[in-house]
């Protein structure tokens, strides 16, 4: 995923529209995908035959997207791209006990999942449990694509696509710009123009770890290297982010108390730890990293 993603200008109705948090859900899913230029689909949409190679279906892609050589990979519009990797903070309250989960497609990284069954494992999972999508951005980014995707490959997500009907507040409702079953951090954040920040920019003023060796613009190297491992690696650390931004929101909103979201970050470091544990050494680094901004406060 490349880091420089267009960032639509907010009307003054929607600006409007869009408040601080009104509820902490007990069940979230905070993602964060990762992609690059699907070949295929470049091939079909710009007429290339199979004399060219991949090299230069890519370099063709990006020069159809704007390319310029202070910004020879532009950002693509999703629908030509190919998802690669999704990862996710799962939260989930049941009774009086918090739970947290990191997930990842693939999960084996070192092997290459196709794109079919990550779109399939995940939104089947949301289409069943109904969490509260957190993303970043993912407004004009994660969540089109997901959605894209799926249609390139004939899939069908009745459970994922349910709407409610008129004056049902009890249904969730993912494709409803205004209310609260998927939050977009970016937009509720932001203002107008230079008052958007960045994932990484936001999350360095918090004292929360951005973007640490890789950025979204070397994702492209890493696959064609064959280094599925740290792009999925780079995606996870994203993930947490974005949680972690989510859980400095709620609690400016007064959804936890001073005591509360200091246990909520306790069991993020847990999580982090007990992965470490269990040999996801590159979380090691997140890790630290965090404990070093945190002291700078």
């Amino acid at each position: 995923r490349q880091d420089a993603r267009p960032t639509r200008a907010i009307s003054l109705l929607q600006f409007s529209l869009i408040t601080m948090l009104k509820t902490k859900r007990n069940h979230i899913w905070a993602f964060d995908l990762e992609w690059i230029p699907d070949l295929p689909t470049g091939r079909r949409v710009y007429g290339l035959d199979a004399s060219i190679s991949d090299n230069e279906v890519r370099e063709i892609m990006w020069q159809e997207g704007g390319a310029t050589p202070e910004k020879p990979h532009p950002y693509l519009k999703t629908m030509l791209c190919r998802i690669i990797s999704l990862a996710t903070v799962i939260r989930k309250v049941e009774g009086n006990k918090t739970k947290l989960k990191l997930f990842s497609l693939p999960q084996d990284a070192s092997q290459i999942l196709d794109e079919p069954s990550i779109l399939r494992r995940f939104l089947l999972g949301v289409g069943k449990e109904k969490p509260q999508l957190v993303g970043f951005n993912s407004r004009n980014s994660d969540f089109p694509i997901l959605f894209q995707r799926s249609l390139v490959h004939s899939l069908s997500m009745p459970t994922f696509c349910a709407r409610p009907q008129k004056n049902d507040k009890s249904t969730i409702d993912y494709f409803y710009r205004y209310g609260e079953d998927h939050l977009d951090l970016q937009e509720l954040v932001s203002g107008w123009g230079k008052a958007t920040p960045s994932l990484h920019e936001i999350a360095q003023a918090l004292g929360i770890p951005g973007k640490i060796d890789t950025t979204g613009s070397s994702v492209i190297d890493l696959w064609v290297d064959g280094n599925i491992g740290q792009i999925v690696a780079y995606n996870q650390c994203d993930a947490l982010t974005t949680y972690l931004v989510w859980l400095r929101l709620a609690y400016f909103a007064g959804h936890f108390t001073d005591q509360e979201f200091h246990y909520e970050q306790e069991l993020v470091k847990n999580l982090l730890q007990d992965k470490i544990t269990l040999g996801e050494t590159h979380l090691q680094k997140y890790y630290d990293r965090w404990q070093e901004l945190q002291q700078l406060f």
